[in-house]
C-alpha cells in the first residue's frame, strides 16, 4: 500500500477533533451489491468509510467515540473463519485489523447488536450518514431504541443525530503529501494507457478494442479498477457526454474520444484526450481543437490560490466562446454571446469537478454565496470542450458531428498549480507524432 498506515489515524483523529466532546460517530462500509442471482459485483468500499480506515471489507462498522478511556477508534468487523476464507477469500478480524490498521479496538460484527448500544448510551450526539442507507438507518434507530426501553432504569439516550458529511468531506477535499503522491501515480498510469489507445487507434478498430487497451494498461500496471466506466466514443459518438456504449468501429477521417481513468488505492484519476482515428486532423478538427487546446490552457492558469472556483470556467468560456465566434459558429461580440449563452448548444458542462476517492469527489463548491477560493491541496479536473451536433442545420456541414473534449488532473499548490496527467500528449503536433506509423 502507498497510504501509510498512519495517515488514516491522523483523518481519525482530526474528524473526533470536529466532533463534540460527548458525542459519537458510525460510519458504516458499503454492503455487497449482487449483480444477479448469486453473482455479486467486485466489492468497492464506501470512500468516507476508506478515507477513515484503509480497510477493504464489507460488513464493517467504524466507530469514533471522544475521550473512550479504551481508545477512541474502534472497529466492528467479520471474524477469522477458515471455512469461509476458503470460498471466499482472506479476512483481518478484529486482531488483524488492530494490528494492520492500526484501529484501538476491534470486535466482531455479529457481537455490534450486544456491544453499540451501550457505547452509545450517555452520548448527547450521535454523528452518521443520515439517509444514506435505509437499513443502515433502521439498525441506527435499533440501536438507540434499546437504550429507551432501558430509560427507567437510568440509562440515556442520545437527544441529537447530525449528518456526518459536512465535516468529514471538508476534511477530504484537502489533500495530504501522500494521497497527491497517489493521485499522480493514478495519473502516470492513466496517462500511459491513453498513449497506448492512441498507438492502437486505426480505421475498422472498434471502440471497445481501445476500451480494452486501456484495461490492459491499468492491469500490467498494477491497478485492477478504472476510477469510472471509460468512454470511448468515434465520430458523432464523441458527441454524446457520457456515452459508454463503445461498439462502434472507428472511421477513416473521425476523431476518436476518449474520457477514461484508473484508481490505486481506491483515489480516481479522469482523462480525456482526442484525437484522428487515422493519426492526422483535418482542417476543421484542427481548427476546433486548437480552440479547446487554447481554452484549457487558460482555465490551468486560472488554477490558483486565492483564485475562486469558478475562474478556471470563466477562462475557458471566453476563450471557446471566442473561437466560436471566430470560426463563424456564432455571431456577434464575446459579451453579448456570453451574456445570452449562444454558446450552449456547443459547450453545455461545466469546466471541471473535484477530485480524490471519487471521480466527482466531495467538497462544497460554494462557501455561502461565494465560490470556493481555492487553496493548497485541493485537486479538480479541467476538461472543457466543444461538441458540433450531427443534426446540427445551423452550421457547415464540414463541422458537424466532431467532439472534442480534452481533460487533465491538476492539483493546488502553494504558488500555482500541477498538472498530474501530463504524460499523456494534448498538442496537435505531438498526438500525430505518437501516432505515426
Amino acid at each position: 500500500m502507498l497510504m501509510p498506515i498512519k495517515e488514516f489515524a491522523s483523518r481519525r483523529n482530526k474528524l473526533i477533533g470536529h466532533m463534540a466532546p460527548d458525542s459519537i460517530a458510525i460510519i458504516p462500509s458499503a454492503p455487497e451489491r449482487v449483480r444477479n442471482r448469486d453473482v455479486l459485483h467486485p466489492f468497492r468500499q464506501d470512500s468516507d468509510f476508506f478515507y477513515l480506515t484503509g480497510f477493504d471489507e464489507p460488513e464493517a462498522v467504524l466507530v469514533l467515540i471522544p475521550g473512550r478511556e479504551h481508545g477512541e477508534s474502534v472497529l466492528f468487523c467479520k471474524e477469522r473463519n477458515p471455512e469461509k476464507e476458503l470460498w471466499d477469500g482472506y479476512l483481518t478480524g478484529p486482531e488483524g485489523a488492530i494490528e494492520k490498521f492500526g484501529l484501538d479496538d476491534a470486535f466482531p460484527v455479529v457481537d455490534i447488536d450486544e456491544i453499540l448500544p451501550g457505547m452509545i448510551e450517555g452520548r448527547s450526539r450521535v454523528y452518521y450518514p443520515l439517509g444514506r442507507d435505509k437499513a443502515f438507518d433502521s439498525q441506527v434507530m435499533e440501536w438507540v431504541q434499546t437504550i429507551r426501553s432501558k430509560v427507567r432504569t437510568g440509562a440515556q439516550p442520545p437527544g441529537e443525530f447530525v449528518a456526518l458529511e459536512h465535516t468529514l468531506h471538508d476534511l477530504r477535499l484537502y489533500k495530504s503529501p501522500a494521497e497527491i503522491k497517489v493521485m499522480a501515480k493514478a495519473g502516470e498510469i492513466s496517462a500511459e494507457a491513453h498513449c497506448n489507445a492512441m498507438k492502437k487507434a486505426a480505421p475498422g478498430v472498434y471502440e471497445y478494442q481501445l476500451e480494452a487497451e486501456l484495461i490492459h494498461t491499468f492491469m500490467t500496471r498494477g491497478t485492477r479498477n478504472t476510477a469510472y466506466p471509460s468512454i470511448v466514443g468515434g465520430g458523432r459518438n464523441g458527441c454524446i457526454l457520457h456515452y459508454i456504449e463503445n461498439s462502434a468501429p472507428l472511421k477513416d477521417g473521425d476523431l476518436v474520444l476518449i474520457d477514461a481513468g484508473c484508481e490505486v488505492e481506491n483515489y480516481a484519476s479522469d482523462i480525456t484526450r482526442t484525437f484522428p482515428v487515422n493519426g492526422k486532423f483535418s482542417e476543421p478538427q484542427r481548427a476546433l481543437y486548437e480552440v479547446v487546446l487554447s481554452a484549457q490552457y487558460a482555465a490551468i492558469d486560472a488554477v490558483r490560490p486565492g483564485n475562486h472556483w469558478n475562474h478556471s470556467h470563466e477562462a475557458a468560456l471566453r476563450v471557446l466562446t471566442q473561437g466560436l465566434i471566430n470560426l463563424g459558429l456564432l455571431s456577434g461580440s464575446l459579451e453579448d454571446a456570453l451574456e445570452q449563452a449562444s454558446y450552449k448548444p456547443f459547450f453545455m458542462h461545466r469546466t471541471g469537478h473535484w477530485l480524490g476517492l471519487d471521480v466527482h469527489d466531495v467538497g462544497d463548491y460554494r462557501v455561502g454565496e461565494a465560490w470556493r477560493l481555492l487553496e493548497p491541496g485541493m485537486v479538480l479536473t479541467v476538461e472543457p470542450g466543444l461538441y458540433i451536433a450531427p443534426d446540427n442545420t445551423d452550421v457547415d456541414e464540414k463541422w458537424r458531428g466532431i467532439g472534442i473534449r480534452i481533460e487533465d488532473d491538476v492539483v493546488v499548490t502553494k504558488d500555482g498549480c500541477r498538472v498530474l496527467s501530463e504524460g499523456v500528449p494534448k498538442t496537435i503536433d505531438d498526438i500525430e507524432a505518437l501516432m505515426a506509423r
